[in-house]
């Protein structure tokens, strides 16, 4: 007889993680070979929605796209959405541009290739432009009856991008903004950023209390940005959890004729 550990075979995850963390830093590379800043902004947004489909779990989709609600307003278009893949819909697909509803959405992330002042508060207008949309809920049927609505929780934001302008990275002036950015919000829940990576020099993420306030800013070193990012993204998709279910009533409501 042996000991049930000496049975387990070793698996190197942080070697895997910092394999995975180099090919995602080659790839935004690539993009400087562009020219075109529209070209290279394209290139960047497929690399980080690849990596996160290859990354997240089954249940969530990656995309870009515009998001609407049931009243008929949409917010801007969001490089990098993180909906629900199996119960919401792809409402439309219009020349490339697809359209998803706002209960679907667990996270909106502006990509940029630099982690700056200016992509912060510009990211954050972005995110606030998805948190305004109008999210019905309503309850689920099952077989012993039926689950209470979700109430929606706080969607999400966050910013991508190849490297810090900052000196240092993550230093005061960079979480005197993000502090400057949840001043601007009433409650708790439309604006503001909650997480983010620059490859080359780390990752962030906010860590907030129940009402939305910011308690502390984490951030990461350089040679584990990805893995720290991918995990705190992981938690805080967690802490989201279930995203609401819709009420297609209302947005059956919103077609003229159809009542």
């Amino acid at each position: 007889m042996t000991d049930g550990a000496e049975q387990l075979l070793p698996f190197d995850l942080t070697d895997a993680f910092f394999k995975r963390q180099e090919k995602l830093r080659i790839d935004l590379g690539l993009a400087d070979i562009a020219t075109h800043a529209g070209t290279k902004g394209d290139e960047t947004e497929l690399n980080w929605l690849r990596m996160l489909e290859q990354l997240l779990p089954r249940r969530y989709g990656t995309t870009k796209a515009f998001v609407v609600d049931a009243k008929g307003f949409r917010s801007e278009q969001i490089d990098v959405v993180i909906h629900d893949r199996h119960f919401s819909p792809l409402l439309f697909e219009v020349g490339g541009a697809k359209y998803i509803p706002a209960e679907s959405v667990y996270a909106a992330f502006e990509v940029k290739q630099d982690l700056d002042k200016g992509n912060l508060e510009y990211a954050a207008e972005k995110v606030e432009t998805v948190r305004r949309l109008h999210r019905t809920t309503v309850n689920v049927p099952h077989a012993g009856g039926r689950f209470d609505p979700v109430v929606p929780r706080r969607i999400i934001g966050g910013l991508l991008a190849r490297r810090s302008q900052w000196t240092p990275p993550f230093g005061e002036p960079f979480k005197s903004c993000l502090c400057a950015l949840d001043e601007r919000d009433a409650d708790g829940i439309t604006f503001g950023l909650d997480i983010g990576c620059a490859v080359e020099h780390g990752g962030f993420a906010v860590n907030r209390d129940e009402h939305g306030k910011t308690l502390d800013v984490e951030h990461s070193e350089p040679n584990v940005a990805l893995i720290y990012f991918v995990m705190r993204l992981l938690r805080q998709l967690q802490a989201v959890g279930s995203a609401p279910a819709i009420d297609y009533d209302a947005y059956l409501k919103s077609v003229p004729g159809t009542s």
